[in-house]
């Protein structure tokens, strides 16, 4: 290219002041810009060019259409252009710069097309070149004027016509080619992501996140609201890249391969922000040694006199870098926050597959500690992810400012940087030091949540045995004198810190200027002093942050070993069962063989669980299991599901399996929900499971019916509606193969009769399948097929009934005649009449048979049913779905407040941290704020004198000045934070836990059952956490940051009064803003809160379920639901970072705005009436840090407000109703009382809740002293609230109950709990050794403790325990069968030694041997001073009582002796024993 301009190819002009050449516009400018243009469209035409074209609506259309004619018009503009310039021969510097604008116009046009026609978004190359253009042709035009236009003048008209079409066709874009679609909603629940359609300008401002902005303002924003994910980010696709890049890396590796790419260009928008970050000082310093040489020649001719143009054009480029700056550093961030949530994601889905196949040896991990993994290890990786490129960033800053401070201030600027240098070990020593101050905060923190969750999973004990205060002093001792010292500890080093590093950048400015006027001849004039001030201020990020870092990048390393040590933990034998699909089964065929097999639970067991196991089941045949407890029974069970190690032999399984547990685990979910178990919804053969399991009458009795929601782990279900719920999901599965361990011991004997007869029984639902009943009872064992006896893992004996009976010597013989058919402890019990029983001697009596027709009939109606569909077609599996998922609600819906959070909440805080300490610490925060100022005023004095001295002399008098200001300042800094931490923030944690632990220990029973443990939990250690630690200093930052805002305002209103005209219309776009923000980003918080905690809460719920999930092959459908609970999170954690980075960007666009004001202001003062460079430095240093400080007072205000969202939630906590007083000082019974155990009921009624029915009505009954009273009803007939009433669980409505002449209700809670003993229903056992169980308080010793379990018959097995008394009891008592937890609660109850003892259900879950051993301590020595209530599920256990109580629907039905009751053969009590098959055994005698 040649030139034709007398000036050549140089860049600036030396014709014409502050210039850039022709050619260098026509020629690099115009031709590169154009040049690009033309690449760019050709590499993109060709990848449109094979994409479909997608269909436009009418106006979509109509813009393309206005598009194609403007562009049109440009085109030809510029060949007229080009063809005047050939045809009149001017003599233009560049001609090919206008031979290039026709062709890159014309391949504009084809881009527009392809684009408009094939993609959702506006072309962002045409976007970013017409305003290019448009600046490049404006510097051209300057540069013509200044020439003279001559013979340019048609070409300067046609280039506009250009410029003018081209930016009309450039509004068009930005409207974008989905302009007028119909949103498309289809299956999903949220809109489509509105990121797929932003043109560039949006994503970089964040407009496209304006729409919910402003929806936010006018109502409050629900889940709804939001818009969908992009389809990558769906945690399915997520967990899928991170496994597939495991499968060839290690963990971090992986991590970087599948999430890195996003990552990697986030690195480059920060290295970009570096760079523009570093040249504001240099752009300041220009302006300033710019306005020192005008104001020096101010009075020289024109001629003379720097360009005015030269001012305004630094304060465009200040402008412009610095909103440069402002969309790469938020784009860098949206990023790396995008990739945290993606690490996230992919951790937690992955975590969550690892643990549904953990083996056996790996499940001593707790399940809090796996639920760890997810929320502490991931989330750690999430926020590695946000800083971990200042570890790239902060080297690279460090070098820029040393390369600029070095240009300034010469060598002496290196006594500051080896200050600051020196200082960031110092920083590092008080860094390590508060992280092992953290850690140990983190154990404490552990140690105190981890008995808050054993509290609550046992907190029906707690109350029942009144030990609240010995769990209380446990906790409390823990949180005063281990956690709140610490914090104490924490805080006085935090707060040193702090005034560290608020005093090291004023030292270091200090030392250096301090050197540079003392070694050198040039004078410290203003455009030195504050260009360096600002260069240590951007040096006091990277220091500062760079420590941080390092130990978040160790942190996260020790995350990815814990992560990876599980990750890579052993998985169970993928082939301990061999399954086979058999499409067709007939009767009789093979549906499970055992062979030779040895199972054990541990990989490296040395003896075996069980032995030698040889086992075949056909289809259609029931198979008994029987043993003592202990015996491997259950264990059988996990070998054939899978879930123990194979050693020996093979497992073959045809067809699918159904599993009932014995401690059956319900989901919170509905109850039909529970039983379909994502299987296709069949009302008919759903309603005859109903009728089967019997729960057809307590489904009458839940609000809503089969779709009330039950709570976590089936709370709202008594013991044997739960059962019942885990059978029925069994039976409605219809698998090949179902597996019932110990199904019936939780429901009454007629109930389990019913049950068996219609599900189990040769008659029952499942009569055409497979089925394995695990049991204790022999009431059924005549209708078995098949039974074995389990001793020790190895089976005993196997056989038919007949066969087994047959041998006198046999242990299933010896258990049948020695027990008769009196029910087993299953609860159930062969009726008399169908079998005919074991013991000769019966007569059948003839009413049995009128009694019993009902029960014919139903069995009649039932089996009619069954014969229609003799054996039921499988299910199909229905798979989850985001909709679903976003309609379910729990219980009792969390509570979360809307909209501000009151005042109320903050006056509570600051009443709770002490109203004098907050004064003082604002009035230090104020006068730290005004010292600085000060100090800074003195710099600009010296600044000044120095220019006109023209040298460094004089200079003490300032620098001491400038010393003492500073100094205080930091002192006043320390001080407030020592104030805020550890003043304020101490007392108000300590108050704050100590009133909601009080107020959670006082509430009645009925809220323990309402509020799911995870919601509790959670207020307890994350909102406590919040108040410990994150308010005060966030707080604290707010306050700060307010007083540096106003001292801004009130600097630069001072020196530039014009500046406060400004002020107005800014204020009102920044408060506009914050309003917006607050509001939206309040909810949006709230939102992210409530959506993470179903994630944890799926996830320990899952993990209580294994085996249930494992042996129904559940596995895809548990892994799909938890992928959307995540997603549901992810919906909702974008949103809210998104609406940080929409403030951001428009925030330092207000702060970009008052930049360009005050340099404005500046310009036109020093051109009116000239301005001193001091004060444009000085103001200019306080405008430079706007940006900053406002977009950290509307980040502050809104932490302190979702922060102090805990506060308010705390509060809400310490509001629950109580119930009654533990102690009335008044009324305080003698220590001897209860001495006879006289029990006496008055006309009592009762309700759970007010506005429910009566569960007891008008009861009266008397106990004489030490009478062993059996309760027995049908289910629901109130025998367990007469109980709770007992124990004042529940308070009565009418009448009272008198105990040794002392009414109840007139005592203190703790002094009535402590006197009653119970064994109740469900054994609660807690962490710890196995003396902790027996003895919490602590009040008895060793011996008693060991006559205690002798007669519990549980000396043999502590004994044979190497620790003996001092063995550890797993979370739950997981260590010890079921058995073995009811004889230790018995233990309990034998140690208190009270004169009145409740038996609820007591021996359920125990065999025939230990439970007749159990009967006889009651009837023994040890009890026969105490009046016993036993309620029975199994008649026989109060056969021998001294009188029955027969409850039915709340009242009582009869209570006489049980001979009594038996000679009336009308009595209620006579056709239960009759249905039990007692009536034949009692009457002969």
């Amino acid at each position: 290219m040649a030139c034709h301009d007398p000036e050549r190819w140089r860049v600036v002009s030396h014709l014409r002041p502050f210039d850039t050449t022709p050619c260098f516009e026509e020629g690099i400018l115009f031709s590169s810009l154009l040049g690009v243009l033309l690449t760019i469209v050709l590499v993109r035409s060709f990848t449109l060019a094979v994409l479909e074209p997608k269909h436009l609506s009418a106006r979509s259309k109509w813009i393309l259409r206005t598009k194609t004619v403007l562009l049109s018009g440009a085109l030809i503009a510029s060949i007229f252009n080009l063809v005047n310039i050939l045809l009149t021969r001017v003599d233009v510097p560049v001609i090919a710069s206008f031979i290039l604008e026709p062709v890159a116009i014309l391949s504009a046009i084809a881009l527009t097309y392809l684009n408009h026609t094939r993609q959702r978004r506006s072309s962002t190359t045409l976007l970013l070149f017409w305003p290019a253009f448009t600046a490049a042709a404006g510097v051209w035009i300057r540069t013509r004027l200044a020439i003279g236009l001559g013979l340019y003048f048609p070409i300067i008209v046609s280039k506009t016509c250009v410029i003018g079409l081209g930016l009309l066709s450039f509004a068009l874009e930005c409207i974008g080619p989905e302009y007028g679609a119909e949103p498309q909603l289809g299956e999903k629940v949220h809109a489509e992501s509105p990121i797929l359609t932003a043109n560039v300008f949006s994503i970089w401002s964040f407009s496209w996140m304006t729409p919910l902005m402003k929806k936010g303002v006018v109502q409050y924003i629900t889940e709804q609201d939001l818009p969908a994910l992009i389809p990558s980010d769906e945690s399915e696709n997520l967990s899928k890249d991170l496994e597939n890049a495991m499968a060839k890396h290690v963990l971090w590796k992986a991590l970087f391969r599948a999430y890195g790419g996003p990552y990697a260009g986030a690195a480059g928008f920060k290295v970009l922000q570096d760079f523009l970050a570093f040249s504001q000082p240099q752009l300041l310093r220009l302006l300033l040694s710019y306005i020192s040489r005008y104001q020096s020649v101010r009075f020289s001719p024109i001629g003379d006199r720097p360009s005015n143009l030269e001012g305004f054009a630094i304060a465009a480029v200040m402008f412009v870098a610095s909103i440069a700056q402002t969309v790469s550093l938020n784009q860098y961030f949206q990023r790396t926050f995008e990739t945290g949530m993606r690490v996230r994601a992919g951790l937690v889905s992955v975590i969550y597959k690892k643990a549904l196949v953990l083996s056996n040896d790996e499940r001593s991990r707790a399940t809090g500690d796996i639920v760890n993994l997810m929320s502490v290890d991931a989330t750690r990786l999430q926020d590695l992810c946000t800083y971990g490129l200042i570890a790239l960033s902060g080297p690279l800053q460090i070098t820029l400012a040393f390369v600029s401070l070095y240009q300034l201030l010469g060598w002496s600027a290196f006594v500051g940087v080896a200050i600051m240098i020196f200082s960031v070990p110092l920083n590092t020593y008080i860094a390590r030091i508060l992280k092992k101050m953290q850690e140990q905060q983190m154990k404490n923190r552990d140690k105190r949540t981890r008995l808050m969750s054993e509290l609550l999973s046992n907190i029906k004990s707690i109350k029942l045995y009144a030990w609240e205060n010995s769990f209380l002093r446990k906790i409390l001792d823990v949180r005063n004198n281990q956690e709140l010292k610490m914090l104490k500890k924490i805080g006085i080093v935090t707060a040193c810190n702090m005034a560290l590093w608020t005093g090291i950048p004023l030292l270091v400015a200090f030392a250096s200027f301090a050197t540079a006027a003392v070694t050198s001849s040039r004078p410290l004039t203003s455009d030195v002093i504050f260009p360096a001030i600002s260069l240590f201020m951007l040096l006091q990020f990277p220091l500062a942050m760079f420590a941080q870092v390092t130990s978040n990048i160790i942190e996260a390393w020790v995350s990815v070993k814990r992560l990876d040590s599980f990750l890579s933990a052993a998985e169970l034998q993928p082939d301990a069962t061999k399954l086979l699909t058999a499409p067709t089964l007939t009767e009789g065929d093979e549906v499970l063989s055992i062979k030779n097999g040895d199972f054990s639970w541990e990989k490296d067991a040395v003896q075996p669980v069980l032995e030698d196991i040889n086992l075949t089941i056909k289809k259609g045949e029931l198979f008994g299991v029987l043993g003592r407890v202990g015996a491997g029974k259950t264990s059988l069970l996990s070998a054939i599901i899978g879930d123990m190690t194979r050693k020996e032999g093979s497992v073959t399984v045809r067809g699918t399996v159904a599993y009932a547990p014995q401690n059956p685990w319900i989901m919170s979910a509905s109850v039909r929900e529970n039983i379909l178990f994502s299987h296709e919804y069949d009302e008919t053969f759903y309603n005859l499971v109903l009728e089967a399991c019997a729960l057809g009458p307590d489904l009458a009795l839940l609000p809503n019916g089969d779709m009330t929601e039950v709570g976590e782990k089936g709370i709202t279900l008594s013991g044997g509606q739960r059962a019942r719920l885990s059978l029925a999901r069994a039976v409605y599965a219809r698998a090949d193969l179902t597996l019932l361990d110990d199904c019936l011991a939780a429901v009454d004997s007629h109930v389990a009769r019913h049950v068996f007869d219609n599900v189990i029984g040769p008659q029952g639902l499942l009569a055409t399948k497979a089925r394995i009943l695990v049991t204790n009872s022999i009431a059924f064992v005549k209708q078995f097929d098949t039974l074995v006896y389990l001793r020790r893992g190895i089976i005993l004996e196997s056989g038919s009934y007949e066969e087994l009976i047959a041998n006198p010597e046999g242990e299933i013989s010896k258990l049948i005649r020695g027990h008769g058919t009196s029910g087993g402890s299953s609860g159930s019990s062969t009726p008399a009449l169908r079998s005919g029983a074991a013991t000769p001697k019966i007569e059948e009596v003839p009413h049995a048979q009128i009694d019993d027709e009902d029960a014919a009939q139903e069995a009649i109606i039932i089996s009619e049913k069954l014969r229609q569909r003799i054996s039921f077609s499988k299910p199909r599996i229905v798979p989850p779905t985001l909709a679903k998922l976003s309609a379910q609600k729990g219980l009792t819906v969390e509570h979360q407040e809307q909209g501000k959070v009151k005042t109320d909440v903050y006056k509570g805080y600051i009443k709770a941290a002490s109203v004098t300490g907050f004064v003082f610490f604002l009035l230090t925060i104020i006068a730290q704020q005004a010292a600085s100022v000060l100090a800074t005023f003195t710099l600009r004095y010296w600044g000044e004198h120095n220019r006109e001295q023209g040298s460094n002399s004089g200079m003490f008098k300032y620098l001491l000045i400038y010393g003492l200001f500073s100094l205080s300042s930091t002192l006043l800094g320390g001080v407030s934070s020592v104030l805020m931490w550890v003043y304020c923030g101490l007392r108000s944690a300590k108050r704050l836990h100590d009133m909601m632990l009080d107020a959670l220990m006082k509430a009645p029973l009925s809220f323990f059952e309402l509020t799911p443990t995870g919601r509790i939990l959670n207020l307890f250690s994350r909102d406590v956490y919040v108040g410990d630690q994150i308010l005060a200093r966030v707080i604290q930052g707010f306050c700060r940051t307010l007083a540096v805002c106003l001292f801004i305002l009130i600097v630069i209103g001072s020196s530039f009064p014009p500046f406060l005209i400004a002020v107005i219309p800014l204020g009102w776009f920044y408060l506009r803003v914050m309003k917006y923000y607050l509001a939206t980003s309040r909810e949006l918080k709230r939102l992210d809160a409530v959506s993470r905690s179903p994630i944890f809460a799926w996830f320990s719920e899952s993990l209580a379920g294994l085996s249930t999930i494992r042996a129904f092959h559940q596995q895809p459908i548990f892994i799909q639901n938890n992928q959307y609970r995540i997603d549901r999170n992810q919906i909702c954690y974008l949103p809210s970072i998104s609406v940080n980075r929409w403030l951001a960007v428009r925030l330092e666009f207000v702060g970009a705005l008052i930049i360009l004001c005050v340099v404005l202001l500046a310009m036109i003062a020093l051109i009116t009436s000239g301005v001193d460079a001091g004060l444009v430095g000085l103001v200019l240093s306080y405008a430079l840090n706007t940006t900053s400080s406002l977009n950290w007072l509307v980040r502050s205000a809104s932490e302190v407000e979702q922060n102090i969202v805990s506060v308010e939630r705390i509060l809400h906590q310490t509001n629950i109703e109580p119930e009654a007083p533990y102690e009335l000082l008044d009324a305080k019974p003698s220590s001897e009382w209860p001495s006879e155990g006289i029990v006496e009921f008055r006309h009592y009624s009762t309700r759970y809740r007010p506005g429910l029915d009566f569960v007891l009505k008008d009861i009266n009954i008397t106990s004489k002293p030490s009478e062993k009273i059996g309760v027995c009803g049908r289910t629901g007939a109130g025998k367990s609230s007469l109980l709770l009433a007992l124990f004042r669980i529940i308070e009565p409505v009418h009448g009272t109950i008198v105990i040794d002449s002392i009414d109840i209700t007139k005592i203190g809670l703790h002094d009535l709990r402590s006197s009653i003993s119970i064994v109740p229903q469900t054994p609660d056992l807690f962490e710890g050794t196995l003396r902790d169980n027996i003895d919490p308080l602590g009040a008895y010793t060793d011996h008693e403790i060991w006559v205690a379990l002798d007669q519990a018959h549980l000396k043999e097995y502590v004994d044979e325990l190497p620790e003996r008394l001092d063995s550890p009891v797993r979370e739950g008592g997981s260590s010890l069968s079921a058995g073995q937890r009811q004889l230790l609660c018995f233990a309990r109850a034998l140690l208190r030694k009270t004169r009145i003892l409740v038996l609820d259900e007591a021996t359920s879950a125990v065999d025939l041997d230990t439970d007749r051993a159990i009967q006889e301590i009651i009837r023994g020595p040890a009890f026969t001073h105490v009046t016993i209530f036993t309620i029975a599920h199994r008649l026989n256990t109060i056969m021998a009582s001294d009188r029955v109580l027969v409850m039915e629907a709340g009242e009582v039905a009869e209570f006489d002796s049980p001979d009594n009751l038996l000679k009336d053969s009308s009595s209620k009590f006579y056709s239960l024993a009759q249905e039990a098959g007692l009536v034949s055994e009692v009457l002969p005698k």
